[in-house]
Order: structure tokens, then sequence, then C-alpha cells
């Protein structure tokens, strides 16, 4: 379900005692857009499952993707911003109606901070970068959801270490990937942590995850 800021909340609260409230405070975050799958369709693609953004606890927001192309691609248009840290950079990009999308692990990204990119521009290669800390099996893409905060200087990560993005940013803005339908695909949270299923919704195939499966349209 599509999360009302808390802005939204005060302004009901408000109402009913009569109170003026800006109007800034009636933020809304856009329902849920179309968005592709972040690679490439038409191949072959492991999934870890459906997880927290630490693999621990918290909101399940995040999807660990590995395409056979190993090439990680805007899933819609919108605008890069690349969040630093002491062990280099990983990418974020802010779409239409509050909504963000996140790309942790790649290696050699091939956008720039403040870059426009359409759907299916290339940002970069799955691997194990951890410039924020984190730990990482494998090469794949940490792709993660998440509502942006009202205040623009929340959405700045900069110098945030993954610690603290997958856990406190993770509580108040992640975004849960359960009952999201990506790139002609459902996605269902398991109970447990690297569960869940991906099922085509053009023929209804279900695959569990952690698991491998052709991403057709």
């Amino acid at each position: 379900m599509t999360k009302l800021r808390l802005a939204v909340l005060l302004v009901a609260a408000t109402a009913g005692l009569g109170l003026a409230v800006p109007a800034t405070a009636t933020a809304e975050v856009a329902p849920f857009p179309a968005l592709a799958l972040p690679f490439k369709a038409g191949q072959q693609v492991y999934s870890a499952g459906i997880h927290s953004d630490d693999g621990s606890t918290g909101v399940k927001n995040a999807i660990d993707f590995s395409p056979a192309d190993r090439t990680v691609r805007a899933p819609l248009a919108g605008t890069v911003h690349l969040q630093h840290c002491a062990g280099g950079d990983w990418v974020t990009i802010d779409h239409d109606g509050g909504w963000r999308t996140g790309y942790y692990h790649m290696e050699g990204i091939e956008v720039t901070d403040g870059e426009h990119v359409e759907a299916g521009a290339e940002l970069g290669s799955t691997g194990n970068a951890l410039p924020c800390g984190g730990s990482s099996t494998g090469a794949h893409v940490h792709f993660t959801l998440w509502t942006l905060p009202d205040a623009p200087a929340a959405a700045n990560w900069d110098g945030k270490s993954f610690a603290e993005v997958s856990t406190v940013v993770a509580a108040a803005s992640g975004e849960p990937v359960d009952g999201k339908s990506i790139g002609g695909w459902r996605f269902t949270a398991g109970a447990e942590q690297y569960t869940g299923t991906a099922t085509h919704l053009a023929d209804n195939a279900v695959t569990q995850l952690p698991g491998r499966f052709r991403a057709k349209l």
C-alpha cells in the first residue's frame, strides 16, 4: 500500500480541532509506478529473494537480482543521485510521484550525479561493491524501493553508512516489495528473509525465491 507522509496525518488531526495547517502539509506519494525490471528482459536471472535492506529486520524493501548479462538498467525514467561514501558511490534514482529506487553493490557505475535517465538506460554492472559497508556474496544488484521524505535534505544520503540507511532510513522511507508488480512480475515476500515468489502475470507461472527464472515480459 502506498504510504502517506506523516504530514497528511497531521492535517487530519488538526482539521478535526479546527486548526490551520500549511498547504505543504498535504504532500502525498503517488501510486506505485509502472517499473520495469532493473535489467533487460528475456534473459535468465537469479534472485536471492525478498528481504529487508539489512537482511535481518525491518521492512522488506529489497530484492537481489543477478541477470545473466550482469548489466543493471533503470526501470523507469528519473534523476540519478550518486550517494557518496568513503569507499565510493552507489546509485539511487528519483522518479516522479515521490518514488526512489536504489542500486547497491554495483561496479563500473556509468551514470553521473544529477543525470536524467530514461527507462532502460545502463547504470552499471552487478558486483560486490561495499562503498558504505555491508556485505555481499556473489555479484548482484541489491535493488531497493523507497518513498521520499517531504524534506529535500532528508533525501540526501551522502556519507550515511549502509547500517544507517538500512535501519533508520529504511524504517522511515523503505517501501515493501511484497505485492508489487515489476516488469510483468508480481513479487510476494515469504515469511522468512530471502524467500518469496515471483509470479509471471501473463501466465501465472510461479518461481520460488531464491530461484532462477527467465525474465520474459
